[in-house]
């Protein structure tokens, strides 16, 4: 209900549904949804809607201002929480992609627990959308991420590294006989995508702008559950790695995307709010960074 609560409050704070949905990441038509199920939930009527707009019942205004409180106060026990679990040290919440399978995190880690052995680490990993609404509601510190957007002058945009995306297919597949494939090769295969239900709108608008996709999806939980449809040959997977190579590991191939004629890359930033001045914030991006320089 927390989650559905988060959504409730941008409704009425935008006064529209779509631009809560992109403040909130999510799409128009599932924001709507979390609306309506929490509705459902209460068992009250919290929105008048009209055609294009909508208005607040006497449920709606009373239930929006404890909430914010509710939330408020949420989000603290959360924090304090942690902190008595750690010993009273400071929680560093660092959100990660739930696709990322790199080592540059792990090496990091350790050298940072080394300089700031009073900082206790908290990871998350997510989807795009949802390790952006967790930083820009206060529940990440920092952020590892691609960038999908214009960089905001409300969060530090630190560059990490530009990787090489590669598509992932069983070494059963027939395509795997290419030194490079084009997204036009892949259009009869599902793209596994791994994502949620409420993200996935976005998450596949996101791939077929920016990939090239051309086909059907096929939703995954995890990176796991996606490896396993690729070696079942259910469909190919996107994946970055920064050498660009044709490798295979087991029975998957990896083979260098391109997209009219370009390879495709992916650019990866540390997100933190601009406004936070703790120094190990900046110490951490500038770690993790020289890792990805290895």
């Amino acid at each position: 209900m927390l989650k559905q609560m988060r959504y409730f409050q941008a409704v009425v704070r935008y006064k529209n549904f779509s631009e809560a949905a992109e403040a909130c990441y999510i799409s128009q038509s599932a924001i709507s949804q979390q609306i309506q199920a929490l509705e459902k939930e209460l068992g009250v009527q919290l929105l008048i809607r009209e055609k294009r707009k909508f208005s607040l019942t006497p449920a709606g205004e009373y239930f929006y201002k404890q909430s914010i409180v509710l939330l408020h106060d949420a989000d603290k026990l959360v924090e304090k929480t942690r902190q008595l679990a750690s010993g009273g040290q400071i929680v560093l919440k660092l959100g990660y992609p739930k696709q990322y399978r790199g080592s540059e995190l792990q090496q990091v880690l350790p050298v940072f627990q080394e300089k700031y052995p009073q900082v206790a680490l908290h990871l998350v990993s997510g989807t795009h959308e949802e390790l952006y609404d967790r930083l820009r509601t206060d529940r990440l510190d920092i952020a590892i991420n691609d960038l999908r957007r214009k960089p905001s002058e409300h969060y530090v945009n630190y560059f990490l590294a530009t990787e090489q995306v590669y598509a992932e297919l069983s070494a059963a597949n027939p395509l795997t006989a290419l030194e490079q494939i084009d997204t036009d090769d892949l259009k009869s295969l599902p793209c596994i995508l791994v994502s949620s239900p409420e993200q996935r709108e976005n998450d596949e608008a996101f791939y077929r702008e920016y990939f090239g996709v051309q086909g059907d999806f096929l939703l995954a939980e995890s990176q796991e559950q996606a490896r396993l449809y690729v070696l079942s040959g259910q469909g190919f997977y996107l994946e970055t790695r920064r050498k660009v190579q044709v490798g295979r590991v087991g029975d998957i191939r990896y083979i260098p995307l391109q997209h009219e004629g370009r390879l495709v890359t992916q650019d990866y930033y540390i997100f933190w709010k601009a406004n936070r001045e703790e120094a190990y914030l900046e110490d951490f991006a500038a770690m993790l960074e020289s890792m990805f320089m290895v």
